[in-house]
């Protein structure tokens, strides 16, 4: 009785020590647990308990988390432990669970997940790992990210492969008809974003994939907005590769990806970056070639050496954050964010142009637009000046403006980017 006394009052005198901010952030960690219950898309209430667990400024709106997802107090609390573990204790190899954990969150097997840094390096060990020569053809897109067309265009200089594009349609339906139209006897691959970084479009990727199995191609796929945005299952997707970051749509640390693998794909995706942990456990520099029989036997092929305890701590309790709140409640309240933006974009008719489809299917997080008469950088710059964050796209001279909210976002914050499109 008398222990349970000391610690009561030693719980009391810390509490008795915390600001009124510390307090709310307490309450609201305990608050946003769902035990698996629907939460609705507009209870604002719960919203803003989730709100609370973010370090963002009050200064700035923060309407791009497409570039970066912010890390919520429990990831960055992870995080630092997990550092602290390696640091006090000399603990090694903490993030040995984290394939698994990724797996069963994306809908795979631990033994398809290589972690890697970002989406590029993801995207990198696919391009060079699949055998293709000179005169190949690779399909991409017209709104690609630099690290989805760079190691493309790169081999195309080095190797003499041929890059076709296509421009993503309206309808998910129509963008399949433009790439099955660019196939023929020199097609391999189909390297396509799950969701351009443009316009934030979500592309038929499952319906990509089955085209691509079809006709006998490869199907490497950039998912960099996929998970967290999205409830996975890479494995009904159907995809040979998935690259992705922990630091996006996932709010996990910074410098953090991983790459699946299909486990049947991993004898012909060749690797080459290897260390420890990508051999099979048994090697001599003396006598033994480099067989496939010596390379790991999952995709941990595709990575090694040592990697960061704490970082990859971070992404296991970002993982639990999701999944304290549900990803499909994660999925419902940003898709309903985006549709209010797009709502609000549209109300302008022909002064401001949407790009981002307003199909069902092709709508969730993000919109890009355009502002007529006005220049997109010079709106950018505006946005900056009252403290609004969003994205300027110069990639592939589309020059436009995106806007991408998340879980901790909501309409008035909306509202603010609204009301400066119409002062201009």
């Amino acid at each position: 009785m008398s222990f349970n006394r000391r610690n009561f009052i030693r719980s009391a005198s810390i509490l008795a020590t915390l600001s009124i901010a510390e307090m709310e952030t307490l309450n609201a960690k305990e608050q946003i647990k769902t035990s698996g219950k629907v939460i609705a898309q507009d209870d604002e209430a719960y919203w803003q308990n989730v709100r609370l667990l973010f370090p963002l400024t009050k200064d700035w709106t923060y309407l791009n988390n497409g570039t970066f997802g912010p890390s919520p107090y429990p990831v960055i609390e992870a995080t630092r432990a997990g550092m602290m573990d390696a640091d006090q204790a000399g603990n090694y190899g903490s993030y040995d669970a984290t394939p698994g954990k990724i797996a069963q969150f994306v809908g795979a097997n631990a033994d398809e997940i290589a972690l890697t840094h970002n989406v590029t390096d993801g995207i990198n060990i696919a391009c060079w790992g699949v055998p293709l020569k000179k005169g190949d053809e690779v399909i991409l897109t017209t709104h690609e990210h630099v690290g989805n067309a760079y190691p493309w265009m790169n081999r195309q200089k080095l190797h003499g492969i041929v890059i076709k594009k296509y421009t993503p349609a309206a309808t998910a339906a129509e963008t399949l008809n433009r790439i099955a139209e660019l196939i023929n006897k020199k097609t391999r691959v189909i390297a396509t974003p799950h969701i351009p970084c443009t316009a934030g479009q979500i592309l038929p990727v499952k319906e990509i994939c089955q085209l691509a199995k079809d006709k006998g191609l490869f199907s490497l796929i950039d998912g960099a907005h996929g998970p967290g945005m999205l409830p996975l299952n890479l494995h009904d997707i159907g995809c040979d590769t998935y690259a992705t970051c922990s630091h996006k749509w996932m709010l996990g640390p910074k410098g953090t990806g991983f790459l699946y693998v299909r486990k049947e794909f991993q004898d012909t995706l060749q690797t080459f970056g290897m260390g420890g942990g990508s051999e099979s456990g048994k090697w001599d520099l003396m006598t033994d070639p480099v067989t496939p029989g010596n390379y790991a036997q999952s995709a941990h092929r595709y990575f090694g050496g040592t990697q960061a305890n704490g970082l990859y701590t971070g992404v296991n309790a970002a993982i639990d954050f999701i999944e304290t709140i549900g990803i499909a409640n994660i999925h419902n309240r940003i898709k309903y964010l985006g549709k209010y933006t797009q709502d609000k974009l549209l109300e302008f008719g022909d002064k401001v142009e949407l790009i981002t489809p307003t199909e069902e299917r092709s709508r969730c997080a993000v919109n890009g637009f355009r502002i007529k008469n006005i220049e997109f950088t010079k709106f950018y710059d505006i946005c900056v000046e009252n403290k609004i964050r969003i994205r300027s796209v110069q990639e592939n001279g589309l020059n436009s403006l995106r806007v991408s909210t998340h879980i901790y976002n909501n309409k008035e914050e909306i509202d603010k980017l609204i009301d400066l499109i119409k002062k201009v």
